[in-house]
């Protein structure tokens, strides 16, 4: 990781930050769309459409046009989604970050800079459904970044965080489609402890999970983190 720095969030990182938590989050829109393309209702409407226009029209170009707008129609609503979510988190706790994680002892907002450049954000604060725990938020580390080691560091400096604060564990959320992030998660010692879909009527279709992970911190000896 030589060359980046991990500190805290300034007010001139803002766009910074937002810019990065903005190409993150969309890096999940083709994945999520391919799921949605292995879930069973998706195959069966996109079956039947293509029968039902077949067998009526007794043309074969029909119900491909009809199949290919379904699938336009498809992705369209999944980058809404996203987009949607991005908006919501742009104009509330990254709207103003020093407000909503600066002003208590009890959470944080850092940023890993390179060249002057912030290439990764991570933040935490006490989690609302689990007391006791503190809440990792906002991972993000820029794609031509990494592989460097970066977000294992700035998993390390919300664990150090959690302790120091005499916190006994950090938990966090992330979605199914974030097979990288799982995989982070796993490696840096975090259990998968729950597994929901989200309340929304568009996620109950898609079956779209969150994943909840959770790392003790004060356990006797004290957490170790594996060998990278």
């Amino acid at each position: 990781m030589s060359g980046v720095q991990i500190r805290k969030y300034q007010e001139e990182d803002a766009e910074s930050v937002k810019e990065v938590f903005t190409l993150g989050m969309s890096e999940h829109i083709p994945s999520s769309f391919v799921h949605l393309l292995k879930q069973p209702l998706t195959q069966m409407v996109l079956m039947c459409t293509f029968c039902a226009l077949i067998t009526s029209s007794q043309s074969f170009l029909l119900p491909v046009l009809a199949v290919t707008l379904l699938l336009a129609g498809a992705r369209l609503g999944i980058v809404y989604m996203f987009n949607r979510y991005i908006e919501v988190t742009l104009s509330s706790d990254l709207r103003d970050v020093t407000s909503s994680y600066l002003r208590s002892p009890d959470s944080c907002f850092w940023v890993a800079e390179s060249e002057g450049r912030v290439v990764g954000t991570v933040a935490c604060l006490p989690a609302e459904n689990a007391p006791g725990c503190l809440e990792l938020k906002r991972m993000s580390v820029r794609r031509s970044h990494r592989g460097r080691g970066i977000a294992k560091a700035l998993c390390r400096t919300v664990e150090d965080f959690t302790r120091d604060r005499g916190y006994g564990a950090v938990v966090l959320h992330t979605s199914m489609v974030a097979t990288d992030a799982q995989k982070l998660y796993e490696h840096m010692g975090f259990r998968r402890i729950r597994e929901f879909v989200l309340p929304e009527a568009a996620a109950k279709i898609l079956n779209f999970m969150l994943y909840e992970y959770r790392l003790d911190v004060c356990e006797e000896g004290g957490q170790r983190w594996p060998n990278s």
